[in-house]
């Protein structure tokens, strides 16, 4: 496939913000929820008037005593005011952390005591663990709510970083331990929305965008920023409840999608119940995970458009959006939902190798390394943990798969979840998914004596089939009886994924 080519530009969030609403000053962005931090833009606001608010939260910030150079930890409720937040921030020439408000107050000490007095913005979601951070000084918190009535003296000015420095930060998921915060340049960052919008040039109508992705994964910015530039209207959906997406897409009907895999999951029911909800959408997104193709077969056939596809994205946070591969009504059929695709040209690739890191051939089970332009500088004072998994220009992704012999890359497993006698727990895992309608999460984790062990939840309003499941998993390596969780009930990430570590840590406890 031969890829459009936008010129390579860094990645400054305020002048990327700036830029986009001088080019674009009258683009519509929706929200479903008003925004605590930006009440003044209500439901419904334009790139120019958010541009205004974004500089005047800035003027407040420094106010306050936010400076070139500062720290800022920017730890509330998952909302699209998260990360103009964020555009502020970068205005003063501060670096904002992005933080998820999941996160507890033992692991907020640990990551806040690495960021040499930082500046916390919180709200009244996170207030009650906030306060108790040890590790940021009780001078340097700012509750949101409170920031809205503070009067302006003055305007303040941009101020910029180099291009080369740390200006922005992320963490990772959290599956394995305390989250390791993850530093972004705007040179880095300028790769992955180069990346992102060669693929935003493949859309030909500058129609509504509607997305569910949390405010504080790298991919956020990255979206945001790319669809600025190219000037989409925006529909942020904030709550992701059924009855709320059902109102949401009925009043807006917007073009396109993009969601974490697992929303993907939970919303399938409701393309299925009303698909008439989801008619409207040409182009699905898939964010940095594997989704299972029954999921992504549900929402082709919801659209009422003539060629609907779905988008299937494979990456991480260190390296940003890796591997591609587009789907339709037609080639879903015949799809084995493992391939994730292939890499862009001059961009992202992927190769597989064994343990002391030499290549493989085609069909060969290892190691998934990555090669991307817009990799991460390091892990924020952990620098030596960021080297270890660099083999060069490489980036182990601690991913287990194959690439066959047209290069496109299976991804079948993480490393660390790799189970006795079971090739490929995320196999299965889309396998039962398919098969079994009356479930919304199959989760295969590593259980007594090494033995696969199944988390599953059924969907509300349905009762689990127990004839249908032993019959679903009767040519399957062996599986203990699966044990039957509430969706909510599952230890997941500010993305969703869920934390298998924990749930097996858990299960070795009881």
């Amino acid at each position: 496939m031969i890829f459009p080519d936008n010129a390579y530009k860094e990645l400054n969030l305020f002048s990327n913000f700036s830029e986009a609403a001088d080019t674009f000053p009258n683009i519509p962005i929706y929200f479903d929820n008003p925004l605590i931090g930006f009440p003044d833009l209500d439901l419904e606001t334009t790139y120019k008037k958010a541009k205004i608010s974004i500089i005047q939260q800035a003027s407040r910030l420094k106010q306050l005593g936010i400076k070139k150079g500062d720290k800022v930890i920017i730890y509330k409720s998952p909302m699209f005011d998260t990360y103009l937040m964020a555009v502020a921030v970068s205005y003063l020439g501060a670096v904002p952390i992005m933080i998820s408000f999941h996160l507890p107050v033992e692991i907020m000490t640990i990551m806040c005591s690495r960021l040499e007095n930082p500046w916390m913005i919180f709200d009244t979601i996170t207030a009650s663990k906030a306060t108790d951070i040890s590790s940021v000084a009780a001078s340097q918190l700012i509750e949101l709510e409170k920031l809205n009535d503070l009067s302006i003296e003055t305007v303040a000015e941009q101020e910029f970083l180099e291009p080369n420095a740390i200006s922005y930060m992320t963490h990772t998921s959290g599956t394995t331990g305390v989250p390791k915060l993850i530093a972004h340049s705007a040179q880095s960052m300028g790769w992955r929305t180069k990346w992102q919008k060669n693929i935003f040039d493949l859309i030909p109508k500058k129609e509504l965008v509607a997305f569910h992705i949390s405010p504080v994964h790298s991919r956020f910015n990255i979206g945001i920023s790319s669809l600025m530039s190219k000037g989409f209207p925006m529909l942020w959906i904030g709550n992701s409840e059924l009855e709320n997406v059902s109102q949401t897409l009925t009043k807006f009907k917007p073009f396109a999608l993009e969601t974490h895999p697992n929303n993907f999951v939970q919303w399938s029911h409701l393309a299925k119940k009303k698909p008439e909800l989801f008619s409207s959408f040409n182009y699905f997104h898939s964010t940095f995970d594997a989704i299972n193709k029954g999921t992504m077969d549900i929402f082709l056939n919801a659209s009422h458009c003539e060629r609907p596809v779905f988008m299937q994205v494979y990456g991480q946070s260190e390296c940003g959006p890796m591997i591609m591969k587009f789907h339709t009504k037609e080639s879903i059929e015949s799809l084995d939902a493992r391939n994730m695709g292939v890499g862009m040209p001059e961009l992202t690739e992927v190769r597989i190798v064994d343990e002391v890191a030499k290549n493989l051939p085609a069909n060969t089970l290892g190691n998934i390394q990555m090669l991307s332009k817009g990799r991460a500088l390091t892990y924020y004072k952990e620098d030596t943990r960021f080297t270890e998994n660099t083999y060069d220009s490489w980036w182990d992704s601690g991913d287990f798969g194959y690439k066959d012999e047209h290069g496109e890359l299976f991804l079948l497993d993480r490393q660390v979840d790799l189970i006795r006698d079971v090739e490929s727990t995320l196999k299965i895992e889309d396998l039962l998914l398919d098969k079994l309608d009356f479930l919304n999460e199959v989760i295969i984790v590593r259980g007594k004596n090494n033995i696969a062990q199944p988390i599953i939840s059924v969907m509300k309003n349905n009762q689990m089939d127990w004839e249908k499941w032993w019959h679903a998993i009767s040519d399957f390596p062996l599986l203990n009886k699966p044990l039957v969780w509430d969706y909510e009930k599952i230890p997941r990430t500010a993305t969703m994924k869920v934390q298998r570590l924990k749930i097996e840590e858990d299960l070795k406890n009881q």
